[in-house]
């Protein structure tokens, strides 16, 4: 799938991975807005690594361009 095929999937809950990653990545998901310390905190994308818990993660250009993304149950 392509990442626009992918991004309202992930505005639905799901989790998504690139099929051409290592395999330590175990979902990317989206996290909507929210509050912290009284301010709003926008939307964005959580990843997690196997062994190392979540980060924030932005796609690359070749992540947006990849055609390898696959939903993850």
């Amino acid at each position: 799938m392509t990442f626009e095929e992918i991004l309202p999937r992930l505005k639905a809950g799901e989790k998504v991975i690139r099929e051409g990653w290592g395999g330590a990545e175990l979902y990317v998901k989206l996290v909507g807005q929210s509050e912290h310390d009284g301010e709003t905190l926008n939307p964005y994308f959580l990843i997690n690594v196997r062994g190392e818990g979540y980060t924030m993660f932005t796609p690359t250009v070749c992540d947006l361009l990849a055609e390898d993304w696959i939903i993850v149950n």
